[in-house]
């Protein structure tokens, strides 16, 4: 089942996300709603509070950046078959020097702006079987997860820009709380003017 996307400024965004057991509602059915929602939207990632769900829950499909001509050889044969589910996840280390690149959100149509995160992360974290991880996640990946991972802690990328990159975007963030956007993908928007 596609879920609409929430967009900026919904309080779930914000909102600290609880972690969940493996007794969690039909959970499979969560994450399977999960990925046909990001399909449909196009996205590489999706965490839970997009789908209105303050839960520790993320997925990401880094496949689509396999063709990618800025990423190695090495790396394009990593992201082609990297698809995962991040439950109750903990990043434990960030090391490396901070590289930008120019990041999108589902929440947050229309915005593209250049993010610095640092390149490699540890982390914990369970799969979809509940079964537990420590992994370490380099270059592209660990750029994504660092975004989903950030929705988990109520933090979005924007949130990382320069004071004058935010001010330079207010307009059209307060646009898309609104609604008043074009979109091919089932959005919720927190203030959008209800129909009578």
């Amino acid at each position: 089942m596609i879920l609409p996307i929430v967009a900026y400024g919904d309080p779930v965004l914000r909102k600290e996300t609880e972690e969940i057991t493996k007794d969690y509602p039909n959970l499979k059915e969560v994450i399977e709603n999960m990925f046909e929602t990001m399909y449909e939207a196009r996205g590489i990632g999706l965490a839970a509070p997009q789908v209105n769900l303050p839960i520790r829950l993320f997925i990401v499909d880094a496949t689509p950046f396999e063709d990618d001509e800025d990423l190695t050889e090495d790396e394009q044969k990593y992201v082609s078959t990297f698809k995962k589910v991040f439950i109750n996840a903990r990043i434990l280390e960030e090391s490396g020097d901070e590289w930008a690149f120019n990041e999108g959100c589902l929440s947050i149509p229309d915005v593209r702006e250049d993010v610095f995160r640092q390149p490699e992360i540890v982390m914990e974290y369970y799969d979809e079987n509940f079964k537990k991880h420590k992994e370490s996640f380099k270059g592209m990946v660990a750029r994504i997860i660092q975004h989903e991972y950030d929705h988990i802690e109520g933090i979005l990328f924007t949130d990382k820009l320069s004071p004058l990159k935010r001010r330079l975007i207010k307009s059209k963030l307060e646009n898309i709380s609104k609604g008043k956007i074009n979109i091919d993908y089932r959005m919720k928007f927190p203030n959008a003017k209800k129909k009578r």
